[in-house]
């Protein structure tokens, strides 16, 4: 498959009264044309700055890049001036935020918010991107498009202002799409018809996506590969069935058994103790030694290195080192039956 997406020791810091914020340390990941590759982890991890940092969305200052690249069909986009940015956004890559209601300006209507992107990038007549932004409405299942692309944001559902939000983000048809935790603010069965959209978009356009969330049930249904970030870090990266399956970082371990569980029949919920680390300081070795139950004296003092249990899985734990005791992760993040 075609690499759309490189990200090289990327490292990006925010300056603030209270001392510079080390946000992202030397984060490395890559997307292919046709995948979906999920960046999981608790808030605060670094996930949305790392994305946005690649859509450079980021105001610097107070944000300043570090070190790294982000290299996008092979070429390094970390430096390229604004105006070349708004020839990239839309038309190389797309995104879909968060919060539709934040993202949609509420005094424009919807189809004026969708073609004028159309027209910027692809010089569409009105007419012409008119047309385009209803065949837009018609694939992401909103109903009778021609009433809706007149209407306002107010005047849409949660679920049809999120897939209005998406036919923005395709708009230009970008082959890469970042996708800032798209379901969180929907019930499940919107969030269903959401992923259910996104993966038919994927398998008609080969689109590459990035996702964000901390819902490992999301995670589940919609990543190919998986990238789980702690502290301004990946900590362990693999195909979705080697994180659900075959976990190796214990903070991995630690998200497996937060996931409610279906057989549990007193309904408790599992958490991991303590905090994430404070990124003013962030620890010598590894961010998760504070937590983790089986943390050694070299975890405090030496970042580790990345070790490879499979060609498509690596994890960065001092507990995969040949001379550490051996540790095996707990059955309860096995509970539940199928992913």
């Amino acid at each position: 498959m075609k690499k759309l997406l490189e990200v090289n020791n990327l490292s990006i810091s925010f300056h603030t009264y209270g001392g510079e914020v080390q946000a992202v340390r030397d984060v490395n990941f890559d997307l292919h044309e046709g995948e979906t590759l999920a960046i999981v982890g608790e808030s605060g991890s670094g996930k949305s700055v790392t994305v946005q940092s690649i859509m450079r969305l980021l105001s610097m200052p107070p944000g300043e890049f570090k070190s790294g690249s982000i290299l996008m069909n092979g070429e390094d986009i970390v430096h390229k001036t604004e105006k070349e940015m708004e020839n990239i956004r839309g038309q190389e890559m797309g995104m879909i935020f968060q919060d539709p209601m934040t993202s949609l300006n509420p005094t424009m209507k919807v189809g004026r918010q969708i073609t004028e992107g159309l027209i910027k990038h692809q010089n569409m007549s009105k007419e012409e991107a008119k047309e385009r932004g209803l065949e837009l409405l018609r694939l992401v299942g909103i109903p009778n498009p021609e009433r809706r692309i007149n209407q306002y944001p107010h005047e849409y559902s949660g679920g049809m202002r999120q897939r209005a939000v998406i036919a923005i983000a395709l708009s230009c048809d970008p082959k890469i799409l970042i996708a800032d935790e798209p379901t969180t603010a929907l019930d499940v069965t919107i969030q269903a018809q959401i992923l259910e959209l996104l993966r038919d978009i994927q398998s008609k356009r080969k689109t590459g996506i990035v996702l964000i969330t901390h819902d490992l049930g999301v995670v589940a249904n919609a990543a190919d590969r998986v990238a789980v970030m702690y502290g301004g870090k990946i900590v362990e990266t693999g195909t979705v069935d080697e994180i659900f399956y075959q976990p190796k970082h214990p903070y991995t371990w630690g998200l497996l058994g937060s996931m409610p569980k279906v057989d549990d029949a007193k309904g408790d919920l599992q958490s991991i103790p303590g905090s994430p680390p404070d990124l003013k300081d962030p620890p010598k070795g590894c961010p998760f030694a504070a937590r983790c139950p089986h943390a050694m004296k070299v975890c405090d003092q030496h970042m580790p290195d990345y070790i490879e249990s499979s060609s498509t899985q690596k994890t960065a734990c001092w507990l995969l080192d040949e001379r550490a005791p051996k540790v095996a992760p707990p059955e309860n993040i096995f509970a539940g039956g199928d992913k």
